[in-house]
């Protein structure tokens, strides 16, 4: 029955590599979205980079996610078959996981309440109906990536979210003896107290300043308090997380925008983002915050969807000088 999860036991016969891996803790639910739903694009936002260890894509279509979730850690597998969404979870956070999959996938989104003014987000809506936002419930497995993210390559954060996860996070849980969940190596990040611990010298080998590790030891000494926001209005929610010394509007933002499905939440203090919408809205590249805002105005309440719009037209300013150089102070 949709909606219901029931405990899957082991099949008799082998299962083909395309198929859900088998084990006997695993948990099931089948769902049906109230409409058209891409599940790359609801749940791209959470991937930190192609080799990212708490998420993965796999070719037959399945998306795999692994979380620390209030009940422990859990590893979540979905995938779409005919418009119904199938999942499958495994470890004490499963039940947690399929619990609020209609709210991650973005069943408490409305799409339906962006209105575009822009002969662009109208054609990029019309084109992307199966996008939906997010929300995890979850604000520190989104808080600490974005900290890393800081004044910094994309390149340089993965890397250090990479590492820092492999290093000090937990194999996810699944089942083990199928070869190609195996493959997938999946880790569940740290605990509160485990990222606490972590010692200098090994946030330095994974190129992390003293300015983003001490926001991230100051954030999870009261990562309890934090996570509260995920329960919050977005204004609340901000003002929780920026109380953290260290954390501004741009990392809230950043982080709202998934673990609260925060419609409105506007990514403020970003070196190109005012540039691609500038461009995208009114053909001015140089745009700053201030003309990034006044061409989101009409859309309040939905300027982080017209924002996605935007990206997901294509429609970017050609490059003009080299990339931001990638930084390496684990060499130092």
């Amino acid at each position: 029955m949709a909606g219901r999860f029931t405990p899957r036991s082991a099949p008799r016969a082998a299962v083909p590599p395309q198929a859900a891996p088998p084990a006997t803790d695993a948990l099931t639910r089948d769902w049906a979205p109230p409409g058209p739903l891409d599940l790359r694009l609801v749940l791209g936002p959470l991937r930190r980079g192609p080799a990212d260890p708490t998420y993965r894509m796999t070719g037959d279509g399945a998306f795999w996610r692994a979380s620390r979730t209030p009940e422990g850690p859990g590893t979540l597998r979905v995938t779409e078959r005919g418009g119904r969404i199938e999942a499958v979870a495994w470890g004490p956070g499963a039940p947690w996981m399929l619990d609020r999959l209609p709210t991650l996938l973005g069943a408490d989104d409305d799409p339906d309440a962006f209105r575009p003014r822009h002969r662009l987000l109208a054609l990029t809506h019309h084109r992307r109906p199966g996008l939906r936002l997010l929300r995890t419930g979850l604000v520190m497995e989104s808080l600490i990536p974005s900290i890393l993210e800081q004044k910094v390559t994309t390149d340089e954060a993965y890397r250090a979210w990479r590492l820092l996860v492999r290093t000090h996070g937990t194999p996810a849980p699944g089942p083990t003896d199928h070869a190609p969940f195996a493959a997938l190596g999946l880790y569940v990040m740290p605990d509160a107290r485990t990222w606490s611990m972590i010692p200098s010298w090994e946030w330095h080998r994974a190129g992390v300043d003293a300015k983003r590790s001490g926001t991230i030891l100051r954030a999870v000494r009261v990562a309890r308090r934090l996570e509260e926001a995920a329960a919050m209005e977005l204004p609340q929610a901000a003002a929780r997380l920026e109380l953290v010394p260290g954390i501004g509007p741009w990392t809230s933002a950043e982080t709202l925008q998934r673990s609260n499905g925060a419609a409105d939440a506007v990514t403020v203090g970003d070196i190109h983002l005012p540039g691609i919408i500038g461009h995208a809205l009114a053909d001015r590249r140089d745009a700053d915050d201030t003309e990034m805002l006044a061409l989101l105005a009409p859309y309040e309440g939905q300027r982080h969807r017209a924002t996605r719009l935007v990206l997901l037209s294509g429609r970017t300013p050609p490059r003009r000088a080299p990339r931001m150089p990638r930084g390496d102070i684990a060499s130092l």
